[in-house]
């Protein structure tokens, strides 16, 4: 893990040119849409909303609906992802009540909690069902849909931290043999960010056997926060090959990268009882004439071959490999004083140029399954049986560049140019897993399911310095076994419930980060646990509904006296609802999640004990209300509300973020221009304008504060052909 993370930055009024659209940018989507004369048609009305009938990778049963399934997820899909213009996970997941933003800076790799829980971004992400590091700028163009399990993840990880566990999905080639994907999309804001996208696929060759889908998009970086420019791209080829009607081959491969200046974010001041004031979001903090961007460039693909063998069985293997290259570069704010943990006084701080060059980080996975039905005693078994090979290495150059340069005494001052003689030793990382795992549904009768699963885990761990004078070898050689049952009924009305209990285990270990006396060290096999209790069902075809109550228990680290430590016990007891409601032209939808989490059981800092942790919202809700215009056929506006409730800043509780509410405004209009579909978004993010500290982290042992965007608008345009 790098030295230190990049942060989140300012925000408020721009100059009249904000919402120019860059006249390149929309002449080449002109050209590619090659539009001619304006002959609107209506077009079928299509719900866009969270999809829930199709089966999940991410959960460990695939074949079973969302609907139906004995815990907590969802999925949301290609129009959706499209409707708010995600650029990154956390914009697609940040529509779940459930999740919030930890640590998360917009010109860096996404970093969020689901449940109150940090997700690790070495093992809570999942792509096409297998790990990959999310220590990167993970592109969504060729993403199909983005998956997430919510809970302790023991069942579908070897490893991993509780709350939840991502996947993405990537966009395969049409299934039919007549299909063709033939479209581009252009798009701007928010702030000047300005991009084009194009989208093809289709089946060719014999039979029509052979399949392809293409992507590739190019996007100039100008958001709303200044001296954040930068740019991105990505190409990405999927492929299928069905062989016979019992075999397909499918591969794919993504190549992606991004070049953005980094931003800050802000903290407390020393010896005030009191948040700052809200700032300008649109000041970026730290930025100096000698500051570099972040560069994310990576490369991931996959292989997948699935042969049917007869009597419901079907075998798949497949090869998943990532390669990572980032330079991780920031002017970065770090307060001092009395505590060093916040800025100074009258709100300035210490400027120092951070760089680590040329990180590499690897990752590999091999997964062979076997999935069928078995009739044992009478009752009919939906078993899986799975073996994953996996490896994540990290290389590092031999140091990273951690020098003072000055003291700022405003926001975006310029400080000196920096002296680069202050280095730290980095830490190599291997790791090395082989999981076994076991799944069954089994039916008890023709409403009530027993569900049970087992997964078996070897880890073999080492980290060596690259201080040539102390490489402080360290190696970690563990295995166990993590649990996950459910029992499930469908009542007479359709409605599903269920009671499920799982455990997930997390490899603790010390920051690579000089700081710490323990930089790097493993603190052991952490184990944590869930219970759940929920419903879900339907009322008719316009209403929806979902609860589910939890408690989750895990082993609490944090930092004490120069090192990071395993102390105590962190516990997440909580309630997460939703609802929906589809009549004529009428779509509400909402979900919302509260929260009761406490510290107990602390031995060495015991002022902990009864404590709130720091940066969870008691409450949060996510909402949305759509119309669809029957006067004006394909045209529909939505209005989405978004609130986080009350959270702790400082551990003594004296300092506390208050709640905050934005609305979101969007319309969009699907039509035919000349034969072609087209479709039409307008979008204004933070309709008031409220200025508010959207989140209060805690990171190497400094407070933090981000502040909500402003107000900022979003367009976009797609055509299909």
């Amino acid at each position: 893990m790098a030295f230190f993370s990049p942060f989140f930055s300012s925000c408020a009024n721009r100059s009249s040119d904000r919402f120019t659209f860059r006249a390149s940018h929309m002449a080449r989507a002109i050209t590619l849409l090659a539009l001619g004369h304006a002959h609107a048609q209506s077009l079928t009305n299509s719900t866009i909303t969270i999809t829930d009938t199709v089966p999940s990778q991410v959960s460990g049963f695939g074949d079973v609906p969302l609907g139906k399934a004995p815990f907590s997820a969802v999925a949301f899909d290609q129009q959706t992802l499209q409707d708010i213009g995600a650029q990154r996970v956390s914009d697609a997941l940040h529509l779940d009540a459930s999740v919030t933003d930890s640590y998360n800076s917009p010109a860096y790799w996404d970093m969020l909690s689901v449940r109150g829980y940090t997700l690790d971004n070495r093992y809570n992400y999942r792509r096409e069902g297998l790990p990959i590091s999310a220590e990167t700028m993970i592109p969504m163009d060729n993403k199909e849909r983005i998956e997430l399990f919510k809970g302790t993840s023991g069942i579908q990880a070897g490893t991993s931290a509780p709350g939840g566990l991502v996947n993405y999905v990537v966009k395969r080639p049409p299934s039919a043999k007549d299909e063709t994907i033939r479209s581009v999309s252009a798009s701007y804001g928010p702030g000047q960010s300005s991009s084009i996208g194009l989208d093809l696929g289709g089946r060719f060759g014999q039979d029509q056997a052979l399949g392809y889908r293409f992507n590739a998009a190019y996007e100039d970086l100008d958001p709303y926060t200044r001296n954040t420019t930068g740019h991105r791209h990505l190409w990405a080829l999927a492929m299928d090959w069905r062989i016979s009607p019992d075999s397909k081959l499918e591969w794919e491969i993504e190549r992606s990268e991004r070049q953005q200046l980094g931003v800050n974010g802000y903290s407390l001041w020393e010896g005030a009882t009191g948040l700052p004031p809200v700032v300008d979001a649109t000041t970026n903090l730290t930025r100096q004439s000698w500051s570099l961007p972040g560069i994310f460039a990576a490369t991931t693909g996959s292989i997948r071959f699935k042969q049917a063998i007869g009597q419901g069985w079907l075998w798949s293997t497949q090869y998943g490999a990532q390669r990572l290259n980032t330079d991780d570069r920031l002017a970065f704010a770090f307060g001092c004083g009395g505590l060093c943990d916040r800025f100074y006084a009258d709100g300035s701080f210490d400027v120092y140029d951070y760089r680590s060059e040329n990180e590499q980080r690897r990752t590999e996975a091999l997964q062979t399954s076997l999935a069928g039905q078995l009739q044992l005693a009478g009752l009919k078994h939906h078993v899986t049986f799975s073996a994953q090979r996996s490896r994540q290495l990290d290389r590092l150059q031999p140091t990273q560049l951690y020098s003072y340069a000055g003291t700022s005494a405003a926001y975006g001052s310029a400080v000196p140019v920096q002296v680069l003689d202050q280095t730290y030793p980095n830490t190599n990382r291997s790791e090395y897993s082989t999981e076994l795992s076991a799944t069954d549904r089994l039916e008890l009768s023709a409403k009530t399911s027993a569900w049970f699963g087992l997964r078996h885990t070897q880890s073999d761990r080492n980290t060596v310095s690259l201080d040539p004078s102390n490489p402080n070898p360290k190696n970690q050689n563990t295995g166990f076994t993590t649990p996950w049952l459910a029992l499930s009924h469908e009542t007479i009305n359709g409605s599903t419930v269920y009671a499920s209990y799982g455990e997930g285990v997390e490899l603790f270990a010390a920051p690579n980060n000089a700081n710490y006396a323990n930089a790097g060290q493993f603190l052991g096999v952490q184990r944590s646990k869930q219970a759940e209790l929920g419903a879900k069902g339907q009322v008719g075809h316009a209403l929806s509904w979902n609860t589910a109550l939890f408690h989750i228990a895990r082993p609490l680290a944090y930092d004490y006296a120069g090192e990071r430590i395993v102390d105590g016990t962190q516990t997440h007891s909580g309630l997460d609802a939703g609802l929906q409601w589809h009549q004529q032209q009428w779509l509400l939808a909402g979900q919302m999640q509260w929260i009761h989490a406490r510290i107990s059981g602390t031995s060495i800092n015991t002022d902990l004990n009864g404590s709130t942790p720091l940066n969870v919202p008691n409450y949060t809700l996510r909402a949305m209300a759509q119309y669809r215009f029957a006067d004006v056929p394909g045209l529909r506006t939505s209005l989405r509300l978004i609130h986080e409730g009350a959270r702790r800043v400082t551990e003594d509780g004296r300092i506390n973020l208050p709640s905050w509410t934005t609305l979101d405004f969007a319309a969009h209009y699907d039509t035919r221009i000349s034969g072609t579909r087209t479709q039409w978004t307008l979008a204004v993010d933070n309709l008031a304008d409220h200025h508010y500290w959207r989140e209060a982290p805690k990171q190497f042992g400094h407070y933090y504060l981000y502040p909500g965007a402003p107000r900022t608008l979003r367009m976009g345009v797609k055509a299909s052909f």
